[in-house]
């Protein structure tokens, strides 16, 4: 949608200004001995400036211009005072619709950036899949959408770390009751954040003998990670177990004790993680998702208190809400948010690209009519 410079209220000029301000301070940490010593904060540092580089580029554009177009009508006699030099006048007056049209566009620029520089600087997420109804068929569903997940993220070159996968083995070994897994890398949270929900697929599974087409759904829930700074967990509301891994029908598969089982008191949240045969790094993951659920908690409640005049800068992750529904037998992927179709093998092989561009275009208008 079009962008008038009339959008520029005071609160949109200060938000502007102030990420002009953290690039600049951002720019003078990557400078800092003690930054570039730790690897992890260059990382986010870096993730960070990058997200707002191109708002604050523009912002800053916009203002030149703005104070040459001020210099322009001056020159001209556009503000009431007579040209002191006709010729120059003249040329000023040329000069001055070429430079509105270069601000109009670049201030629709900046705006559709800045409502959307917070996903950009979020680059690590926790994905989760969970089987839905459709019992052995929605394990083998929920599967398929990992897999889908997998080969859009290598497309992407994130990294794509399982964290804790549960296998269905009455599905076979290829079902999944439910998976968590890190995904990391530029863009990733701009480019997931609208997979949350419930995916419904309408196919004939394998062990259907009549060839009759179910419905089966797994459930998709994305939740930015956050770094250690955004949230602060007192270690003392958090009650902490380690016990033998756990296989199906709970007998132990090993008898080290490796499994983390975490329970945030406060809220209820509880984390169990096995993964690995190491401790140390089950325990590691296990606060990674606690802090990403926590975080995700957080997030609802502040959604839940915003004015729906309100930007919002982070769009809905509920899982509740029927999204999408793969359709087999007529080879196409529908979208009921953008009520669009989508080819099916492309999508499962991971070509997500033309659904996630659509919902981010959705999202971002709707962020600026909120404006």
């Amino acid at each position: 949608m079009p962008v008038s410079a009339d959008i520029l209220t005071p609160a949109v000029i200060g938000k502007l200004d102030a990420i002009a301000a953290e690039r600049a301070d951002l720019a003078r940490q990557l400078c800092d001995p003690a930054v570039l010593s730790d690897h992890r904060r260059i990382r986010d540092i870096s993730i960070r400036k990058a997200a707002i580089d191109e708002v604050a580029d523009d912002w800053e554009k916009y203002r030149r211009l703005t104070a040459e177009l001020a210099e322009l009508r001056a020159a001209a006699g556009a503000d009431g005072a007579p040209a002191q030099d006709p010729e120059l006048a003249e040329l000023a007056r040329e000069e001055i619709p070429r430079l509105q049209q270069q601000a109009a566009v670049l201030i629709e620029r900046v705006v559709a950036n800045l409502v959307t520089s917070d996903d950009r600087g979020v680059a690590s997420v926790m994905l989760e899949v969970r089987a839905g109804v459709g019992g052995d068929e929605a394990a083998l569903w929920a599967a398929d959408l990992l897999e889908m997940y997998r080969r859009f993220a290598a497309s992407k070159g994130w990294k794509f770390e399982p964290m804790e996968v549960t296998t269905d083995y009455a599905a076979g070994s290829t079902g999944i009751r439910a998976a968590v897994v890190n995904v990391s890398g530029p863009g990733v949270w701009s480019e997931l954040a609208h997979e949350g929900g419930t995916h419904c697929v309408k196919r004939v599974p394998a062990t259907e003998a009549q060839g009759r087409v179910h419905t089966s759904t797994a459930t998709v829930a994305v939740m930015p990670e956050p770094q250690e700074v955004q949230l602060v967990i007192n270690p003392e509301d958090v009650d902490e177990h380690v016990t033998t891994a756990q296989g199906p029908g709970g007998q132990n598969v090993n008898k080290v004790a490796t499994a983390v089982r975490l329970l945030h008191r406060p809220t209820g949240i509880e984390v169990r993680m096995q993964e690995t045969k190491s401790q140390s790094t089950n325990r590691e993951k296990a606060w990674r998702l606690l802090r990403a659920r926590l975080y995700e908690l957080e997030l609802a409640k502040k959604r839940a208190a915003e004015s729906a005049q309100r930007l919002a800068q982070i769009g809905s992750g509920d899982r509740s809400e029927r999204i999408r529904t793969y359709r087999y037998k007529d080879n196409i992927v529908v979208d009921h948010r953008l009520e669009q179709s989508f080819g099916l093998q492309s999508v499962l092989a991971g070509g997500l690209d033309p659904v996630t561009r659509a919902l981010q275009a959705r999202e971002t208008a709707r962020r600026l009519a909120a404006l």
